[in-house]
């Protein structure tokens, strides 16, 4: 009262509420309008709901008082935060100033990151020193600490620890679990970042971005959705869901045909799953089963083992571990489908790096092309068959006590298959399994069998391979390695100059390349549907959360995206 706007935005005066409730709020000793100047505000009320009414949008508006006239000066679409964006478009709707469409469109799906994960304050100072290819949303601080073991001592101690390694293994399931975030300068098997530009010397306990040094006990900050590295403690704000995300969600599945199904391989995160909507587990990645220390010695027993007796003896004793981990899976789904993808990365990722010697038995030029998925199942199907019985013993095991009477939908998935007589060799070894737990269980189990198509030829032949599958979900991590011939674990040393001087519109890792992989999936889509009418489609890659890739997969007919729990909600929302 008795200034000007300038005067507020030089600081020279106080700036006062508008209404008595605000000032009780902040303690302001300072009138309100609504007390200073009742009839003004009682104005100033009616014209704010006649353009919020015609804009059918909040208004950010600008008017002044001038000798007891109210003057409105302009007014525009409020800017707003994805908390603010959902509480609007929810009340809008109910006020019935929008449809409940009109209220699903106005929030964008890839701002629902700020409602899921903790997220850098938008207000504070940053000092980026790398920025990479971004592996998941949220972001996270701590200190620096290069071994696995460090990451999990410190974290027992209650430390916040950010675990940096040039790649990770299974010898730092550990550490990724007891730190906050994890950086590479290589993609890993469970990481936050992956920032080629980061070199990181072990011995010195430090990483090196150009001339910046941070050492071991620093503390660093990384943003996983952005994909940035910065230096120091950067505040976070704290993921806000409340009652109308739940509403907005149900107002986006009214809307969508697509499914939406969660990649979870652990009880935590398939009940995370669960609590945001999925509808099933699109991708059980079993190879991730066996990655804690009292399993990977057995694991590692049956990879070096130097006979088919041998392996038989240390499948056995996996074949418990996987069945008790299925049941659980099963059990939290409820009735809802299950994928269960069969083993898949090359086995040397399961031997130490430091026993070169064991590690040499299984070295292979480039093993991502090599010995691994079905592969390894045509070699040693004694493997295949023990995890199909795990699959169909443990969703006969859930069955026979489920107490929702919905029986468990177990669906088997062979990965990297090339050509139709893989998957007819495979599927004959898990039919016969099935067969042989149905006898020994006196059960019907709702089962299906299909494939992974992660490789060009497999896109291409799809209609042969359809002949003898049930499903098809497309492993689109591995099909834009294979057609694109990149490395996911190299990529992030070129792809930020690539996408600053135009070469490509968007990392392909992180939205799917229409036009190439995504014509492959159209292909596939059509020659294997043409096969076999009502083949079940979907996607588990990365980019089954990605709101312009979950676009494709409408237009294109799949049936269903698969994507990490926490982007349940946004492939929900961007399906609607």
């Amino acid at each position: 009262i008795n200034a000007q706007g300038e005067d507020v935005v030089a600081g020279i005066r106080t700036p006062q509420e508008l209404t008595r409730a605000a000032r009780l709020v902040h303690a302001s000793e300072l009138p309100s309008l609504e007390e200073a100047m009742p009839v003004i505000f009682a104005e100033l009320s009616t014209v704010r709901r006649r353009l919020e009414e015609h804009y059918t949008d909040m208004q950010d508006i600008e008017f002044t008082i001038q000798q007891g006239k109210l003057y409105m000066l302009q007014t525009r679409t409020g800017k707003r935060t994805a908390p603010a964006a959902l509480r609007v478009a929810v009340e809008m709707a109910k006020e019935g100033l929008i449809s409940k469409e009109e209220a699903v469109m106005r929030l964008k799906p890839e701002n629902l990151d700020q409602l899921l994960h903790p997220m850098l304050d938008p207000a504070a100072k940053k000092s980026v020193i790398a920025k990479g290819l971004p592996a998941s949303p949220g972001a996270a601080s701590g200190r620096v600490v290069f071994d696995a073991d460090e990451a999990e001592r410190l974290g027992k101690d209650g430390e916040s620890v950010l675990l940096v390694r040039v790649e990770t293994s299974p010898e730092d399931i550990h550490g990724i679990h007891a730190a906050k975030g994890i950086l590479t300068t290589r993609y890993g098997p469970a990481l936050r970042l992956g920032a080629g530009a980061v070199r990181v010397d072990y011995a010195a306990k430090a990483l090196y971005v150009g001339d910046v040094v941070v050492k071991a006990g620093e503390m660093l900050t990384i943003d996983g959705g952005a994909g940035e590295v910065i230096l120091g403690e950067v505040p976070t704000v704290p993921p806000q869901l409340s009652g109308d995300f739940g509403t907005i969600m149900g107002w986006a599945d009214e809307f969508r045909r697509l499914g939406v199904r969660a990649n979870a391989e652990t009880p935590a995160d398939a009940r995370a799953a669960r609590e945001f909507g999925a509808e099933g587990i699109g991708l059980a990645r079993t190879e991730h089963m066996f990655f804690d220390s009292d399993r990977i010695v057995v694991m590692r027993e049956m990879i070096l083992a130097l006979d088919e007796a041998g392996r038989r003896d240390a499948c056995a004793k996996l074949l418990e571990m996987q069945r008790s981990d299925l049941i659980e899976l099963f059990e939290i789904m409820d009735g809802r489908p299950v994928t269960v993808r069969l083993l898949d990365p090359p086995l040397h990722e399961f031997i130490p790096h430091t026993e070169q010697e064991l590690a040499s038995v299984l070295a292979e030029a480039n093993p991502m092309l090599g010995h691994r998925g079905c592969r390894l199942a045509v070699t040693y199907p004694e493997i295949c068959e023990m995890q199909a019985r795990a699959v169909f013993e443990a969703a006969a095991e859930v069955g026979a006590r489920a107490a929702s009477g919905r029986p468990p939908i177990a669906e088997v998935m062979v990965p990297l298959v090339a050509t139709v007589r893989e998957i007819e060799i495979l599927k004959q070894v898990i039919e016969n399994t099935a067969q042989r737990v149905q006898q020994e269980r006196g059960v019907k189990l709702t089962y299906r069998v299909g494939t992974m198509i992660e490789l060009p030829r497999a896109a291409l032949q799809a209609g042969q391979i359809a002949s003898t599958t049930e499903f098809f979900s497309f492993g689109t991590n591995d099909l834009t390695q294979t057609t694109w011939g990149l490395s996911r674990d190299d990529a992030g040393g070129f792809l930020p100059e690539y996408k600053e001087k135009g070469l490509v519109d968007s990392d392909p890792f992180v939205s799917l390349d229409q036009d190439g992989v995504g014509e492959l999936i159209r292909i596939a889509a059509e020659r294997g549907r043409a096969a076999r009418p009502g083949l079940k489609l979907g996607i588990c890659g990365e980019h089954g959360g990605d709101p312009a890739s979950i676009d494709f997969c409408e237009r294109v007919g799949l049936d269903y995206v698969s994507c990490s729990p926490f982007r349940v909600p946004i492939a929900r929302l961007s399906a609607a």
